[in-house]
């Protein structure tokens, strides 16, 4: 048995609690022992506004960064599109879990007649928002918030035509019904689908450990996307979508980003394919491809809108 209990924070969600298990799980077998110490976080707690109003990067990892910095939790799981591109001071970006599915759905009541209507569609995410609305301008959206469980219960009780999820966590709690649209036309959040986990930088056995429950390939495509992300200013809060995928025919990393204005009017969009060896800095060319051609104004207007 390695020495040391490794305590893993996570936030106290029925979707973060899976996660953390996942990874408990991993360093079991490879004869870690662990344990698990849930958190509750602000992003959590605060369920009446919008993210975006909130005003804060990294709402959903900020409690977890404290726990960790105050020694309550040597490492933290968390979904990596909720994680800011810039780490708190002394933590580290220690292992990306290889990434499950990175599409957006629909799930809906079974009657797709509102597509022909001037339904409503809800989502707690600009991203989402802008791209329904540049592909369904006639609709309205409305936000959504909660947990995964939260916000099924809220689509079932509402008027609403259907609500946009990330498969992978329905896929993860086995909580995907039968009525919902693979919105594959959709460009996913930056490192959507994929599992960071973080330790603090001077902990080589944490460090260690994780190691072993690194995916490259995923590794390489969400630092892409952050990348493309971080180089637009996004923080959490802007219409920003970035997709990296390795292309294992050509040995070539296929990317696609795009820059939406909030009411989805505006499309900013890329679609590259590189050498695997340009990888590090295909994010930060391709963002400012798309900051040169309009996007530095369209972000401009967004920073405006959100802080009124």
């Amino acid at each position: 048995m390695k020495q040391k209990t490794i305590k893993i924070g996570t936030r106290d969600s029925e979707l973060a609690l899976w996660q953390a298990h996942t990874v408990e799980k991993q360093l079991n077998d490879l004869g870690y022992t662990t344990e698990i110490i849930a958190v509750k976080s602000q992003g959590d707690i605060i369920l009446d506004k919008p993210l975006y109003e909130l005003g804060i990067t990294g709402i959903f990892t900020k409690t977890l960064d404290v726990a960790m910095i105050s020694g309550q939790v040597d490492i933290a799981v968390h979904s990596m599109k909720d994680v800011p591109t810039a780490l708190p001071q002394g933590i580290v970006q220690a292992a990306v879990l290889e990434r499950a599915n990175v599409n957006d759905i629909l799930v809906h009541k079974g009657d797709l007649s509102f597509f022909e209507t001037e339904s409503t569609i809800a989502t707690g995410s600009l991203r989402r928002q802008a791209q329904w609305l540049h592909k369904y301008p006639q609709h309205q959206t409305v936000d959504l918030r909660g947990n995964v469980n939260t916000r099924l219960q809220k689509l079932h009780e509402s008027t609403w035509g259907g609500a946009i999820f990330a498969a992978a966590g329905l896929e993860r709690l086995n909580l995907k019904p039968n009525t919902f649209i693979d919105l594959d036309w959709m460009i996913p959040a930056p490192a959507q689908g994929a599992m960071m986990v973080v330790a603090m930088a001077e902990d080589t056995f944490a460090l260690d450990a994780l190691s072993q429950l690194n995916h490259i390939e995923t590794e390489i495509c969400t630092y892409i996307e952050r990348q493309f992300l971080r180089t637009l200013e996004g923080g959490c809060t802007a219409p920003i979508g970035a997709l990296a995928t390795y292309n294992e025919k050509t040995d070539e990393i296929d990317f696609n980003g795009a820059l939406f204005s909030i009411d989805g009017q505006q499309k900013l969009e890329i679609k590259r394919s590189f050498a695997i060896s340009e990888w590090k800095k295909l994010g930060f060319h391709c963002a400012k491809e798309i900051l040169e051609n309009g996007g530095a104004e369209l972000m401009k207007e967004i920073k405006e809108k959100l802080k009124k």
